[in-house]
């Protein structure tokens, strides 16, 4: 591998960043091993002798300095992305480097589009935060949805576990995220209203119909960053939320992949034309790790559009994504529900 190809995967010690790295020593890379502790990058430099393994805190600036050397693509992994993205995203576009994230915080994603992008695009480089199963997937489905248009009506995003098996990060970021959360009604990011009205959702096969609650992440950010719709709201099934509140709920087991099955659903309306859109795969965390290399090897090869903080359906061609997601061994299964018009009515 030349160093001009070199990518990081910062946070690489952690349950997504496992499956990165396996992701991209898969496709032939050779990923830099980096993030806050040397003790966990030690175990996972075990499994692949010889990669380049670079400790550095997201508050050091002379360490991140001196990890980015060589490196031509930063994917981040290591949350609360309020506490990481900004700060690396920022090293990374001054060493001339691509960044890419798996950030559900919408207050992550919104810092890094206002400070990072007249930077980034100075730079030439992409800042693509929400490159994941969380924000980017659902962007990548309504584009898809769009086909080539660039407006909607009204946007529904509706998320569907049948489980959540959360890792010791997300409850660590849950408890950091205390932001309100954003929707967006007359074009307009606005508050969540709160209480939150409880409704139901015609998943597609796995998962058939489930109560679900309007919980937003950072999908509400993407889509926005490059469509114009005059309503946004997202759901997430309400039983793996129950599971994610509850202590007793165990983690995933390290570096397997679970058996938790998703759907995300997008009902897209355009005048009188409704179009719904969904995919279904397995385990959102190991999930990422594809949609991620998508990316990554996109921004190597320079089939990106443009530079600057870009959503992910800005920065990549959300149909040519989708398509290479089918065809992962382990990727996602697209389907286009019929029109259940009448039935998506999450609040009743």
């Amino acid at each position: 591998m030349q160093t001009a190809e070199a990518v990081m995967v910062y946070g690489a010690g952690g349950h997504t960043g496992g499956f990165v790295v396996d992701e991209l020593v898969r496709r032939g890379l050779a990923p830099v091993l980096a993030g806050r502790d040397a003790e966990r990058l030690a175990g996972v430099a075990s499994r692949y002798p010889g990669l380049d393994v670079r400790a550095a805190r997201v508050d050091d600036s002379a360490a991140l300095r001196a990890a980015l050397d060589g490196v031509a693509v930063v994917v981040n992994c290591a949350g609360p992305f309020l506490d990481t993205a900004l700060p690396l995203a920022g090293a990374a576009v001054a060493a001339g480097a691509h960044y890419l994230d798996v950030t559900a915080e919408q207050p992550a994603v919104q810092q890094v589009y206002d400070e990072l992008d007249a930077p980034a695009r100075a730079a030439g480089v992409a800042v693509v935060p929400a490159m994941a199963f969380y924000g980017g997937l659902a962007d990548l489905l309504v584009t898809a949805a769009l086909e080539g248009e660039r407006d909607a009506d009204t946007v529904e995003v509706a998320v569907g576990l049948d489980h959540w098996w959360p890792t010791a990060g997300t409850r660590v970021t849950g408890a950091r995220n205390t932001a309100t959360r954003l929707v967006v009604r007359g074009g307009r990011l606005v508050p969540l209203a709160d209480p939150s009205p409880p409704g139901r959702w015609p998943f597609p096969a796995p998962l058939g119909e489930q109560p679900v609650v309007r919980l937003p992440f950072s999908e509400v950010l993407t889509v926005t960053r490059h469509l114009a719709v005059g309503e946004l709201t997202s759901y997430l099934a309400s039983g793996p939320l129950e599971e994610l509140r509850d202590e007793r709920t165990p983690p995933p087991t390290g570096g397997e992949r679970s058996p938790q099955q998703f759907v995300v659903d997008v009902a897209v309306r355009r005048g009188a034309t409704m179009c719904r859109l969904a995919a279904a795969g397995q385990d959102i965390y190991a999930v990422s790790a594809p949609i991620l290399a998508e990316g990554v090897v996109r921004l190597l090869a320079g089939r990106h559009r443009g530079a600057g903080a870009l959503a992910p359906a800005e920065a990549f061609d959300a149909t040519d994504v989708l398509a290479a997601l089918e065809a992962h061994p382990a990727g996602l299964t697209t389907t286009r529900p019929a029109d259940a018009s009448a039935d998506l009515q999450p609040g009743r």
